[in-house]
C-alpha cells in the first residue's frame, strides 16, 4: 500500500497521509440483503487536524483528529445539521448502537433502510429536545443508581 502525502506548498509541511488501497477491499454488509462496501483507503491524522467528506448534495461532515482520540461529529445540534446531515443512534439486531448520518431529504430512504435491516432508532441527535431528554432520563439513571446503592448500605 503506498503513501500519498498532502502538502501545503506555503506551510513546506505534511498535513496528512492518504494510504489508498488499489484495488479498494471489498466486503458484504447487512443481515437481510447483502451489499458490498469498498474501502478505498487509509487516511492518517495527526493531533489538531481535520479532514471534510462531501455528499453530491452539498453536505459536509468533519472529522477531526485530538491528541486523546478524535472529534467523531460535528456538533449534531449545530454544525452537522448546517452542513444538511442529521445524526441519529440507532441499536441493530444484536445490540450493537451506532450513531449513522443521514442526508437532510433523504429520511423516508433512512427509514426503508431501517425497516430492511431491523435498525431501531433510539433517538435523532440533532433536535435539542430529543438531547434535553436523553440528558434527563441519564441523570435520573444516576440518581436512581445513587439512591439504591445508599438504601443497601443502610
Amino acid at each position: 500500500m503506498g503513501v500519498a502525502r498532502i502538502s501545503h506548498p506555503a506551510l513546506e509541511m505534511e498535513i496528512m497521509k492518504f494510504y489508498p488501497k488499489q484495488p479498494p477491499r471489498e466486503f458484504e454488509v447487512g443481515f437481510e440483503k447483502k451489499e458490498i462496501i469498498r474501502d478505498c483507503g487509509v487516511l492518517e491524522l495527526a493531533a489538531d487536524e481535520q479532514v471534510t467528506l462531501i455528499t453530491e448534495q452539498g453536505g459536509e461532515y468533519d472529522v477531526t483528529r485530538k491528541s486523546w482520540g478524535f472529534y467523531a461529529t460535528p456538533s449534531t445540534n449545530g454544525r452537522l445539521s448546517n452542513f444538511g446531515l442529521r445524526a441519529v443512534l440507532v441499536e441493530n439486531r444484536i445490540k450493537r448502537y451506532f450513531v449513522l448520518l443521514v442526508t437532510n431529504g433523504s429520511e423516508n430512504n433512512f427509514q426503508r433502510y431501517c425497516k430492511k435491516e431491523k435498525l431501531l432508532i433510539i433517538s435523532w441527535l440533532d433536535k435539542n429536545k430529543n438531547l434535553v431528554d436523553i440528558k434527563k432520563g441519564l441523570n435520573l439513571l444516576k440518581r436512581n443508581k445513587k439512591l439504591k446503592s445508599s438504601t443497601r448500605k443502610a
